[in-house]
């Protein structure tokens, strides 16, 4: 049958028919398209939520890197920090830093030592045996007068010594130059009026080169001073040595009141060796010096 000889009925069914198959396809392609899409919504969200995961990762290591290359810098200032400190206290304190008190002393100590570098001693004519009391009535005199920062030191040189009296030791002191005294002073204070004032005293006689002072040699005052401490370092000296044929008595021991001749002076130890005649016999005997005196 044709097309042309079908009713219009079964033409109408036939249209619903291809329509509703039509329907069914649309309908069919839609929820094809809808799930397709669905699933393309899925996976990229599931990129989406990958890729901020990574950026967070991402976000964190850097942190903690940074916290790392922040210690690791805390470090390395301390280090240094503490290498400098070092070499700040090794380094020697520059004379700009030093205070105002510090320098005003060390110039104090300069100038003191300058003082004493400048000293020099005069040698003073006295009158023999009277030279204690003329040191002591200059040393008043001084005192007076406050010239105690330019005449600096009065000295009568003398050095111990002993003799032995009745068995005994007489320790006394004598002068090493009989009839002089030594004055130091300062050249540049040592003034006319000074002079004159000592030279004054009772029992002077005149420095050397009289009105105008000359000062001792540094060598001799040297010497001097060197006899003096000398003494002082090794005691007292006898004031009469023995000497080696001197006849002696001995006046202590069990040959006490024999007379002998000294063989042998041992001056550091204070000994002797004599020859004692005993029944017409020489015999040596070792005394010291306490047990003997001169004839």
């Amino acid at each position: 049958m044709t097309e042309e000889n079908l009713s219009e009925e079964e033409k109408a069914e036939q249209e619903n028919t291809a329509e509703d198959q039509t329907t069914e396809t649309i309908s069919e392609e839609t929820e094809v398209s809808e799930e397709a899409g669905s699933e393309e919504v899925d996976v990229e969200k599931s990129s989406f939520d990958d890729f901020a995961n990574e950026i967070d990762a991402s976000t964190e290591t850097p942190s903690e890197e940074t916290e790392v290359a922040e210690e690791a810098g805390s470090e390395e200032a301390d280090k240094e920090e503490a290498s400098l400190t070092e070499v700040a206290e090794m380094a020697p304190v520059p004379a700009v830093l030093k205070s105002a008190e510090a320098l005003a002393a060390e110039e104090a100590a300069a100038a003191k030592q300058k003082l004493i570098d400048e000293r020099r001693w005069y040698s003073l004519r006295v009158i023999s045996g009277k030279e204690r009391k003329i040191k002591e009535r200059i040393e008043l005199e001084i005192e007076r007068s406050g010239w105690k920062d330019f005449v600096t030191n009065v000295l009568v040189p003398t050095e111990k010594v002993y003799k032995i009296r009745a068995g005994k030791k007489v320790i006394s002191e004598r002068n090493i130059l009989p009839g002089y005294i030594l004055v130091q002073a300062l050249p540049s204070g040592f003034t006319g009026e000074m002079i004159s004032a000592i030279a004054n005293v009772p029992n002077v006689i005149h420095f050397l080169g009289r009105n105008n002072p000359i000062p001792m040699q540094q060598s001799e005052a040297n010497r001097m001073l060197g006899k003096v401490d000398e003494s002082s370092d090794a005691g007292e000296a006898l004031i009469e040595p023995y000497i080696v044929g001197e006849t002696i008595k001995i006046i202590d021991g069990p040959f006490s009141e024999f007379v002998g001749d000294i063989q042998e002076v041992n001056e550091e130890k204070k000994k002797m060796k004599v020859i004692v005649k005993i029944f017409g016999r020489g015999t040596e005997v070792e005394l010291n010096f306490m047990q003997v005196e001169k004839q």
